[in-house]
């Protein structure tokens, strides 16, 4: 087990008058963090709401019928409880009549939970994205030699916590699993869709063009959908954090694509078992792709515990010069090129520097990464 980053920053939120909602994908930790928060508060409990016990009993706003089910505890944790139907309103009961009760709530779904909490709970919570271990977590238990050494295996099989650290079979079947079963289950249990196999073949057609400017148009024709339809998709996608998109950085110049975007995978591991090709970086041919996603996904994990909020981007132009990826705080611009090889070391296209002189420039390598994932 690692320790999550975000459990401190968590917890230095407690008991401020605030509904503590954790976010992120299935399996990536949020009932072992919440249970990890629970052991340090002996007055607590926990609910699993995918119960149905449970579920009906929160299924109220009575604060009466609320407060003997919850109990005289401190700490509440409600994990799934975008089960709950009208939980926000459940939830602005509790807070609002028994102010001394910490409530944890935990979702795998930003569509579903997001979505209810939204009215009721304006300005009455405090909300955190839980994603797959970073690389800067695993410096708890190896060193960066150690890390660097496994970087490939990263690359290949992701960073969910149950794969980490497990032999390759075993992390196949792990992913596999997760890839079949549970990647899309709140999609189709609340958004009732009724063509997973969309889904499916949707993923595959975006984890194939990893580090490429996605169009709709061409994936409607792919995919002989609607180009609607195509957007709906990719939205559940994204609210159910498998997937996550960069947009293009524009000021409106004449050569620069304005509307352009790329999507990117919250996880490698869940990527390649989508395509099913676990091979070694040495014998691909996405390994640029590959690179880029890596760098840029752990750069958001950095940027989310550190609370950093700043804008994120891509640039490019028609005839096709490119950053990988700029950062905006602050009103200042942060340029950077990622390559797999050390021996390659772009230069920023001269276009972008005649536009935005000011902007800093780094190429990010498999020698030099660990300043831009932990600074």
């Amino acid at each position: 087990m690692y320790r999550r980053d975000l459990s401190d920053i968590i917890g230095r939120q407690l008991f401020k008058g605030k509904v503590i909602i954790l976010f992120g994908p299935r399996r990536v930790g949020k009932t072992t963090l919440s249970k990890d928060m629970l052991a340090g508060i002996s007055n607590s409990r926990y609910l699993n709401c995918e119960l149905l016990e449970h579920k009906l009993a929160l299924e109220t706003t009575n604060s009466l019928a609320l407060k003997n089910y919850i109990g005289d505890y401190s700490l509440v944790v409600l994990d799934e409880a975008q089960q709950i139907s009208d939980i926000g309103r459940t939830l602005k009961v509790m807070i609002d009549t028994f102010p001394q009760i910490q409530v944890i709530a935990t979702g795998s779904s930003s569509f579903e939970l997001g979505n209810r909490l939204a009215e009721p709970l304006t300005g009455r919570a405090r909300d955190y994205l839980l994603l797959p271990l970073s690389v800067a977590e695993l410096l708890q238990k190896e060193d960066k030699i150690m890390i660097r050494a496994n970087l490939d295996q990263i690359l290949r099989f992701g960073l969910y916590p149950e794969v980490y650290g497990k032999s390759e079979e075993e992390a196949k079947e792990e992913l596999n699993q997760i890839a079949g079963n549970y990647l899309y289950r709140d999609i189709l249990q609340f958004e009732q869709i009724k063509r997973p196999s969309l889904l499916q073949n949707l993923l595959t057609a975006l984890a194939l063009q990893l580090g490429n400017e996605v169009s709709f148009n061409e994936l409607s024709r792919l995919l002989g959908e609607t180009v609607p339809t195509v957007q709906r998709y990719i939205e559940l996608l994204e609210k159910a954090f498998v997937i996550f998109r960069l947009r293009s950085f524009s000021r409106n110049l004449r050569k620069e694509i304005a509307k352009g975007q790329k999507i990117y995978f919250y996880d490698l591991g869940i990527r390649n078992a989508l395509i099913r090709n676990f091979n070694p970086m040495q014998l691909r041919n996405d390994t640029g792709g590959i690179w880029e996603n890596f760098c840029i996904v752990e750069r958001l994990k950095f940027n989310l515990v550190n609370r950093h909020f700043v804008n994120s981007y891509f640039w490019r132009t028609y005839d096709q010069k490119e950053v990988d990826y700029i950062e905006e705080e602050g009103g200042k611009l942060y340029a950077f090129e990622f390559k797999y090889s050390s021996s390659n070391q772009p230069k920023i296209p001269v276009g972008f520097v005649d536009s935005y002189p000011e902007t800093s420039f780094k190429c990010v390598n498999r020698d030099n990464f660990w300043s831009f994932i932990t600074n």
